[in-house]
This record gives C-alpha cells, sequence and structure tokens, in this order.
C-alpha cells in the first residue's frame, strides 16, 4: 500500500488528487493525513469524502510530526504557491516523493533548491504538467519527434484567458507577486514548460513587455475608485461590468470550474480569507498583459504573448521548422464561449507538398483530456505503450519558472534576462549578491 499525505487542501486537491485517490485508485493507494494552515480545509475534505474522517490533521509547523506519524511514501504539494518551496525540501529531506502542483514554487532562486535537494535525496520530484497530455499537444510533440517539421526555428504561441478566468486572478491570493511569483509564472510556466517540453531544448534569454491594463484602480471599467471592496458586499456590483458578465441579479451560479469558485455568492469555505477581493484594489501590482521574446540553446525562438481578459480561452498556435509548419487552435471552456467555433485540428503544411489536416479522437476529462491521463501516470506507473517520456520532474519545473521570472524581471528591468544567471546554483548566487 503506497501511503500519500496531502500537503494544501485546496479546492485543486480536492478534485485532482483526492477524489480519484478515494475512488478509481484506491488499490493499493491510501491518504494518510492532511496538512493545511486553515483547520476549515479538513472539515471541507471530510464532508466531501468521508472516508477519510479519521485521517489525522497536521498544521504546516507540524510537518514533521506528520512525517514521523504517518510515514509517507509520497506528499501532494498542492496548496498556495508560496508553501510549496518548504514542503518540497522537508520531503526530499526524508527521502519522501513528491508531486506538486505547478508552478514548482515562486521563484528561480527556490527552483534551484529544489534540484540541489533532490540531487542529495534518493526521493524525486514530479511536477503535474497536464498541458503536456492533452492529445494535441501529444500529436505535437510525435510529429517534432518524427521529424515532420525538422529543425525547429521558431514558434508562435498567443494564449487568452477570459473574462471570468482572467479576472479571477485578480479577487484571489494571485494578485499578490510575493505570493504566486505574478501570473508570468502561476500561469505561464504551464505553456513555458509545454514549448520547453515540445523542442526538447532549454531556453537561455527572455525579453518581455508587460502592463496592467485591465484590472487594478485605473482600470477602464472601474466603477468607482474604492479600496479594499469585496465582491459579495459591494455596492456598485450593477455597475461592474466583469461582475454582471458572471453574476446575474438572482445571486445563482452561472459557470463552474474545477478550480474556482463558481460565484462569488457561494459560502465562503475558508476561516480568514475572501476569494472575493475587488479586481480593483490599490494593492494589485502585477501584469495582466505580456508579450515575450524567448531564446533556446538549440537555436529555436518562441514569440509569447498572454492576456487575462479575453472574450473568450485559448490559443493560437504555430510551429516553424526547416521541413514545415504547423498550426492549431484551441478554445477552452465552451460553456462560456457566446459563439459558434471550430473543431480543434492539426494543419501541418509541408514545406515543399500539399496540406494536411489532422483530426485526433479527444479524452473525456479536465484540461482537454490530459487530467485523466496524467493521473494514470502518477498512480499506475507511466504508460509502458508511450515510447517517449512525459511526466516531468523538478528540472522541467525550473526551467519553466526561470522562464515566468525571466518575464517580469525583463518587464520590470527593461532588458533581457540570462535563464542561466537566475538558476545559479545557490552557493554561487550568495557569493555574487555578497
Amino acid at each position: 500500500m503506497k501511503k500519500y499525505a496531502i500537503c494544501g487542501v485546496s479546492n485543486r486537491v480536492l478534485t485532482m488528487f483526492i477524489g480519484p485517490l478515494v475512488n478509481e485508485f484506491s488499490r493499493g493507494n491510501e491518504i494518510v493525513g492532511l496538512l493545511d494552515a486553515d483547520p476549515l480545509r479538513f472539515q471541507v475534505c471530510k464532508e466531501k469524502y468521508p472516508s477519510l474522517i479519521h485521517v489525522p490533521e497536521f498544521l504546516p509547523e507540524q510537518f514533521e510530526e506528520m512525517n514521523e506519524q504517518t510515514k509517507p511514501d509520497c506528499i501532494i504539494v498542492a496548496g498556495r504557491d508560496d508553501t510549496h518551496v518548504d514542503y518540497i525540501l522537508k520531503a526530499l529531506q526524508h527521502n519522501v516523493d513528491v508531486i506538486t502542483e505547478k508552478p514548482m514554487v515562486t521563484t528561480a532562486a527556490d527552483a534551484r533548491r529544489v534540484m540541489e535537494a533532490e540531487a542529495d535525496s534518493e526521493a524525486e520530484v514530479v511536477v503535474t504538467f497536464n498541458y503536456r497530455y492533452s492529445p494535441f499537444h501529444r500529436k505535437i510533440k510525435e510529429m517534432i519527434l518524427e521529424g515532420k517539421l525538422g529543425r525547429i526555428t521558431s514558434v508562435d504561441l498567443n494564449w487568452y484567458i477570459d473574462t471570468f478566468h482572467g479576472s479571477s486572478y485578480f479577487r484571489r491570493w494571485n494578485r499578490d507577486r510575493d505570493i504566486s511569483g505574478g501570473l508570468s509564472i502561476h500561469k505561464s510556466t504551464h505553456h513555458f514548460d509545454l514549448v520547453n517540453w515540445w523542442l526538447g531544448q532549454k531556453p537561455e534569454e527572455v525579453f518581455a513587455y508587460g502592463s496592467l491594463n485591465y484590472f487594478g484602480p485605473e482600470g477602464e471599467l472601474n466603477p468607482q475608485k474604492v479600496p479594499s471592496r469585496f465582491c459579495g458586499t459591494c455596492d456598485v456590483q450593477d455597475s461592474c461590468a466583469y461582475f454582471r458578465r458572471w453574476n446575474p441579479r438572482s445571486g445563482s451560479s452561472q459557470v463552474r470550474d474545477d478550480h474556482l469558485l463558481a460565484g462569488v455568492f457561494e459560502e465562503i469555505p475558508y476561516t480568514s480569507y475572501r476569494p472575493d477581493a475587488c479586481i480593483y484594489d490599490e494593492e494589485i501590482a502585477i501584469e495582466d498583459t505580456y508579450v515575450a521574446a524567448v531564446k533556446y540553446d538549440g537555436g529555436s525562438l518562441l514569440s509569447y504573448s498572454i492576456n487575462f481578459s479575453a472574450p473568450y480561452e485559448g490559443y493560437r498556435l504555430a510551429i516553424n521548422g526547416t521541413k514545415g509548419r504547423l498550426e492549431t487552435t484551441e478554445f477552452h471552456e465552451p460553456s462560456r464561449i457566446p459563439f459558434q467555433y471550430p473543431e480543434q485540428t492539426i494543419e501541418y503544411f509541408p514545406l515543399f507538398g500539399a496540406r494536411e489536416t489532422i483530426e485526433l479522437v479527444k479524452n473525456p476529462g479536465g484540461h482537454g483530456g490530459g487530467d485523466p491521463l496524467l493521473l494514470e501516470d502518477l498512480f499506475l506507473g507511466p504508460d509502458p505503450a508511450r515510447s517517449y517520456p512525459i511526466l516531468a520532474g523538478a528540472e522541467a519545473g525550473a526551467y519553466s519558472i526561470a522562464v515566468g521570472e525571466g518575464v517580469w524581471r525583463s518587464v520590470k528591468e527593461k532588458k533581457p534576462i540570462k535563464i542561466e544567471e537566475l538558476l545559479l546554483p545557490s552557493k554561487i548566487a550568495g557569493q555574487l549578491n555578497g
């Protein structure tokens, strides 16, 4: 029986990990401990999964006690981003394996600490980059491995986050860079990892522009400049376009998401935290719009952009190589798209030849069908029928974070940022900073 301890009893961990471990993967797996800073989260978890009623509960400062009492084989880290590093380092110190949500940590310096700790440990870290598992993303990887595109010269990736999902980051703790690393880390690490994995190359340098265009006190749609409001008690709801788009006056919930609250009228299952802060608050100091260029050690170039207040959710991708080009467009969250849109395909254009349209069988499940396949690899072992590695480790997590940090640092410092300088070994970095 493999024993798991949960570090961070978040909404995400309830649906993505605890539910499957209690149900589909209960044979051979057991949850032996719950750790969180908010005891109310234990109640929420056990009401949802009554079979865990006798699982012991621990506060963050009791990690050593939890490890000694429950002796987990693996911890699952899925709490607030800034808490990840402490749990990961402590687990590695005790030779306990780690499964962590992205981002692995919130800074490149902490990413290096994790890689160093893993090198000194008998345990290993897995970062749950579920975007890799989408059938379209796996097919793109396979086409590159087969050489259909030749040597990759450039990638164009434009990502769009809709007004529901995008605004949620500015209502919640993600708005604080010290906690989340900013959205170029919290969200864009998904995208940077995907490109890093497709290319099989390491990023060398990044240059970026970014700004806060939609949210914060200067947002053009701010109905009134008032500090520290909350959506659930705000008296200008009827004048807020973002609120009115997703929350009818009746108070009923219109939309669902696996890791967001459906609406601000729901009961808030936290002791001293509200996920409905005003998206126009004065303390918001992260960016909601980025464009970036990334250079890779194999010669490939990435042109990337992301917008956190778009009319729909999805992305447009093009990959160019010495033998051809592919293009694909994906629309996410169909329940939130108010117009007809085409089914996703991959369009392949050989440099000399006829265009091919590739249609794929879609998997059920979250994140384009990626979540169920990721869970199978985590809890049943990597699929032996797959001819290439897909689970991400600490190094992949680190390089995705370093690109994300490079993006916001480039915005602030107005210069290109060298990735390896962000990932310098801790001893060398300390000497240079000293």
